[in-house]
């Protein structure tokens, strides 16, 4: 298997990676904000970091990933004061959402979801930590703030010019542009909205709560360890969010916070210029609205490098879809053949060997997704041969598994769906008893939800025939 490499933002290389201790990628990744449904800027960022824990598990490795919940920050306390409800009465349907959101995008579940709230105590702890090696203070306001000035390097992450940072000023907010590079909240003094929401918790500096980068630190070294192997993100985080986050993990511990530090790149949108289709696509809950599966949201992100920014429009959607169909007839084609051939065969290894080395190579996905595209065109013309190997059939099915199972485009009937076959199967028997008696809403319900599965439907006289389009 090739060397993987990994584009590390800390250093602005693509550099070779493996686990510190050979076997399991300590790998935390920033999650949402739950105050809002996360959008599909966000989710970019998700699948991004859904792609690298696939392809970690690909190599062999085993992954302890964390995606924190930020269940208190200055955006959520003014959500839920205006309501007039408790913090995590807010936040509680919003992570619900979330993972819902999640498990229809086919995002594998991270092994820890902690919410900030957990982990006040761990959070004092780091700030006492700071007090104690001198880079952390008191000010006026009875807040702690972290002295940047005492942490050399500060900034190397973010290419920050640190000459232009005003020594001793401070930034209380919880969301600050680069060029307000000061002094940031560790630890805030109690407001009385604060305390109408539950969002205070006493410490030793009085009432309070904790600053926005606090909080990661804290969990992902209760979690993971001082030193992780990867810490994700989106770019839009870099700095302030990282840049802090290794100044406040470092000064307390002494010890590199992450060894890699990977960032996805922004989604961009065309606005106005969309058509009905997208419309004013911004959540997962209106991509299910205007109908497009996840298996085409999959394939869309996929097909631009993680690294590059990608705009979301119409005709990318469209393009996406088509794509997902094909690969669904293919994979369908797949499970009804009974043999290969030898060009099938080779065609099977060939896919295997590029796939593998460019998404060993800084996640290279467009180049798996183009690798996936030239094996389905080989292997249609080899199965249009008629070959009488089975094993080279065998052999097709698992390379499409093997490279399907990273990317997650469409799922692999095959050889893995039998519980899914099943399923639809049973869901068409119901259908057809439902029209049978003249139920319509019931059979359009049952449409409904197979489409929602990924499953189109075509009636005809001979019988109800069905395919995976995601």
């Amino acid at each position: 298997m090739p060397e993987f490499r990994l584009y590390n933002s800390l250093t602005g290389e693509v550099e070779p990676f493996a686990p510190a201790d050979g076997s399991t990628v300590r790998l935390y990744t920033c999650g949402p904000t739950v105050y809002n449904p996360a959008h599909l800027g966000n989710f970019r960022t998700f699948l991004f970091e859904d792609l690298l824990r696939r392809v970690l598990r690909m190599r062999g490795w085993g992954v302890e990933q964390v995606m924190n919940l930020t269940d208190v920050d200055d955006k959520i306390i003014k959500r839920a004061t205006e309501r007039g409800i408790t913090i995590r009465a807010l936040t509680d349907p919003v992570v619900t959402t979330f993972h819902a959101d999640r498990e229809y995008l086919r995002i594998q579940a991270a092994e820890h979801y902690p919410r900030a709230t957990e982990y006040i105590a761990e959070m004092i702890a780091l700030v006492e930590r700071l007090q104690a090696n001198g880079v952390a203070y008191r000010a006026d306001d009875g807040s702690v703030y972290f002295a940047i000035d005492k942490f050399e390097g500060y900034g190397r992450l973010s290419r920050l010019d640190t000459r232009k940072i005003r020594t001793g000023a401070r930034v209380a907010q919880d969301d600050y542009a680069k060029e307000n590079a000061q002094d940031f909240a560790l630890w805030k003094s109690a407001k009385p909205e604060d305390e109408a929401c539950a969002a205070a918790w006493d410490s030793p500096w009085g009432r309070g709560r904790p600053g926005w980068h606090l909080e990661c630190s804290a969990m992902a070294m209760a979690l993971l360890g001082e030193t992780l192997d990867i810490h994700a993100g989106g770019v839009d985080l870099m700095f302030p969010h990282h840049e802090d986050e290794i100044a406040q993990s470092e000064a307390a511990t002494g010890k590199p916070f992450a060894r890699f530090w990977c960032h996805g790149e922004f989604l961009l949108t065309d606005g106005a210029k969309m058509a009905k289709r997208v419309g004013n696509v911004s959540t997962v809950a209106d991509l299910r609205e205007q109908g497009v599966s996840a298996a085409a949201l999959r394939h869309f992100v996929f097909s631009t490098h993680y690294r590059k920014q990608l705009n979301l429009s119409a005709a990318a959607l469209e393009a996406s879809i088509e794509a997902v169909r094909r690969i669904g007839d293919f994979s369908d084609r797949l499970a009804r053949e009974t043999a290969g051939s030898p060009a099938l065969s080779e065609a099977a290894d060939t896919l295997l060997v590029e796939a593998t080395t460019v998404l060993s190579d800084d996640l290279n996905a467009p180049r798996a997704v183009g690798a996936l595209f030239e094996f389905i065109s080989a292997a249609n013309r080899a199965l249009d041969s008629r070959g009488s190997d089975p094993a080279a059939l065998g052999r097709a099915r698992e390379a499409f598994r093997q490279v399907n199972g990273v990317l997650d485009i469409v799922p692999d009937r095959g050889t893995s769906g039998g519980e899914l076959a099943d399923w639809v199967e049973a869901q068409l028997e119901a259908r057809t008893q439902a029209r049978a008696r003249r139920d319509f809403a019931a059979a359009d319900a049952i449409r409904k939800s197979l489409e929602e599965k990924g499953i189109a439907i075509e009636d005809s006289p001979s019988g109800t025939r069905w395919k995976s389009v995601r």
